[in-house]
Formats: structure tokens, sequence, C-alpha cells
């Protein structure tokens, strides 16, 4: 990450970690110490730096869309929370703490991704558009849709595996781009560039993922991956031309230097 983008980023992830310390303040005891153990791994934080972002891109404040963001980070730490239940991906271990099940119990786990997933809605209730954006990129024609496909291993070609991130990776970021310019203010044409930014950007994730685990995704038993598919140098290339796709439709905005900034940061990222 370049300093200009570490000098934005850096106020920024610790106003959004100030607010995930203090969600769903009315539950007390063991339950809110569960609840909120997830949102203490730390990450990247992108989905909602994505929506700060937006918002100042078309004019408007990151203030405005600090609720967006934190029910964007809530609603994306639930679907890991269940990603790693045995039932699912059945992993012990998430950036270097035991998961939440392995920590609380398999039924514990199971009401923190529930409770976080429906606290996320309530920090975006009094704008129904929010609402409408969040739950269609959540829910089953978005992220969980993605999910299922995932746990089928229902990919066998290229246009399947950018199909399955499009819903699982990539329907959040896209929704993290609308909702933040929906705060800040975005006209017709703004939300239109801001999609096109989002949806790049969210497969270049994943296909920059896919570079990052080139080592285990290579192999013909390995799951399916843009590596195994096109070649590691083929899968480089796609994760720039990508990067450069976003990076064209931030600069239709009137604000965009963060938007591209972050685009490149997604496709050179070392962790």
């Amino acid at each position: 990450m370049n300093a200009e983008l570490a000098g934005w980023t850096a106020p920024h992830v610790a106003r959004i970690e100030a607010e995930l310390a203090r969600v769903m303040p009315e539950v007390t005891g063991p339950f809110r110490e569960a609840l909120l153990y997830p949102l203490r791994t730390g990450g990247k934080r992108i989905r909602p730096l994505l929506a700060l972002a937006a918002a100042e891109s078309v004019g408007g404040s990151a203030e405005a869309a600090l609720d967006a963001a934190i029910a964007l980070e809530m609603i994306h730490t639930y679907s890991l929370v269940h990603d790693d239940l045995p039932a699912m991906d059945d992993d012990d271990e998430r950036r270097g703490r035991p998961t939440v099940h392995v920590v609380y119990g398999d039924a514990t786990a199971i009401l923190v991704g529930d409770g976080l997933l429906t606290a996320a809605f309530e920090r975006v209730a009094d704008s129904s558009a929010l609402v409408k954006e969040l739950a269609r990129a959540a829910g089953p024609a978005g992220m969980v849709g993605g999910q299922y496909l995932d746990i089928k291993a229902q990919v066998r070609s290229l246009d399947e595996l950018v199909h399955l991130h499009e819903l699982k990776t990539g329907a959040l970021i896209r929704a993290a781009c609308r909702m933040g310019g929906f705060c800040g203010g975005a006209d017709a044409d703004q939300l239109v560039a801001l999609t096109r930014y989002g949806a790049a950007v969210g497969l270049a994730f994943q296909v920059a993922d896919d570079v990052l685990d080139a080592d285990q995704d290579a192999g013909e038993g390995g799951p399916p991956s843009y590596v195994r598919l096109l070649g590691l140098e083929a899968t480089r290339a796609e994760a720039h031309r990508l990067a450069v796709d976003a990076i064209t439709a931030a600069q239709e905005l009137p604000n965009p230097h963060v938007l591209v900034a972050l685009a490149r940061f997604t496709v050179e990222r070392t962790v």
C-alpha cells in the first residue's frame, strides 16, 4: 500500500474498528463476547473502505456512509463465521486465531452469524434503498448463492468460475460501492460508474487472491481457481486487466483518487 493510500486508510480503519467495537450495545454477557470475537480478528476491511471511498468519490462525506460501511462488514463477517463451520469449509483457524465454532461451539457460532446478519440491517434500516441493495447482494441472488455453488463444487469452466465469484465475492463489493454512492448523493450516471467499478474490483480481488494462493490452486486436485484454469501468468494478467477496467470507471467520477488507489492495491497486495 503506497503512503498516500495508507494515509487515507489509517484514520478510516480506526473509525471502522471503533464502530465495530460498539455494535449491538443492548447485548451483554458471554453472547456479546462471542458476537464481537470475529469482528476483532482484523482483516483488510476492504468492503467498508470501498463504501467510504465511494461516498467521497461523488462529492459526499465518508461519515455519511459509515452506517452502510459497518453493515457491510457485519455481513461479510457473518459469512466467514458460517463458512468456517464443520458443515461448510470446516476451518479451525482464521487470521491466526481459532475460529468462532472452535472457541464457542457450533451452535453459538451459528447464532453469532445469525446475529451479525440481522443486526447489520438495523444499521441501514432508515434507508429502503440501502436495505434493498444489501439484501440483494447478501442473499441467494448474491453472496449466499455463490456460497451454494462453491460448496456444491458446481464449477467446470472459466465462465462458471467467474459467475461463482461474481456472486460470492463480487456482489458484496459491488454493493459497497453502490451503497457508498447512495450515501454520498450520487446521480444516476455516477451510480452506473460505481457499479462498473465495483464489479471489476470485486472480480479482481478474487483473481488476485488466486495468484497469492497459486501453489495450492495450481494442482489438478485443488479447488477450482483461475490459476488452475488459466495458468499463473494469464491469471496475473487478468487481475491487472480488471483493475484497469475499475480505474477507467472510477475516472468518470468527480473525486476518483482513492478508488483508483484501492483498485491498484487490490491486485498489488501481497496478503
